[in-house]
């Protein structure tokens, strides 16, 4: 049984299954980046496609790369920290589900074995991976992503409902982005 079919038939994922939902993620076996989110939204998981909306619009940008690389190189896994959508809370969307990257996420980088870089976007994946305290801002270890490399890099979730995060943050466009692409394009290169 491979691990899709593991995480379809894993009875933490009934209610979505038996409305025909399928686990949204990739991970190939020659990827060499890998970006870790928090999980799909409603249009992604209605379609199937991941970042496929304007959040995933401005992400390829700040990477630098096109769709055609993003879906189709092979060289891009992409991971949320849930594979399905998990509702709407009265401010955006509910967090991922606990328990499921500790329970997935192990197994599927395992059989990614060429990875150089680990793009972890939004607070909930760079909690669980850099074990952040709660006292530490999400701004501060954004802006000190050096500090992770060269196997994660932190950044600002590409939603457009962190514009004003990024109006008041000019410099993550002015200086994290281009290094971001800088590294991608040489992972990518290699």
């Amino acid at each position: 049984m491979s691990i899709f079919e593991e995480i379809e038939q894993d009875p933490a994922n009934k209610k979505f299954t038996q409305h025909g939902l399928k686990p949204i993620y990739n991970a190939p076996t020659n990827a060499r980046i890998v970006i870790i989110g928090q999980a799909p939204g409603l249009r992604v998981q209605n379609t199937g496609i991941m970042w496929n909306d304007a959040s995933g619009d401005r992400l390829r940008e700040w990477l630098g790369i096109d769709k055609d690389v993003f879906y189709n190189s092979g060289m891009i896994g992409v991971i949320p920290m849930d594979f399905y959508y998990p509702g709407k809370s009265k401010s955006g969307d509910l967090p991922p589900r606990k328990g499921i990257a500790d329970k997935w996420h192990p197994r599927l980088l395992n059989k990614m074995a060429d990875v150089k870089l680990i793009i972890l976007v939004g607070s909930y994946s760079q909690k669980y991976y850099l074990n952040l305290r709660s006292s530490d801002k999400i701004t501060d270890v954004i802006k000190n992503y050096q500090n992770y490399l060269p196997n994660y890099f932190p950044i600002v979730h590409p939603s457009p409902r962190n514009n004003i995060w990024l109006k008041k943050n000019k410099w993550f466009e002015k200086e994290v982005v281009p290094n971001l692409k800088k590294i991608v394009t040489k992972i990518l290169s290699e």
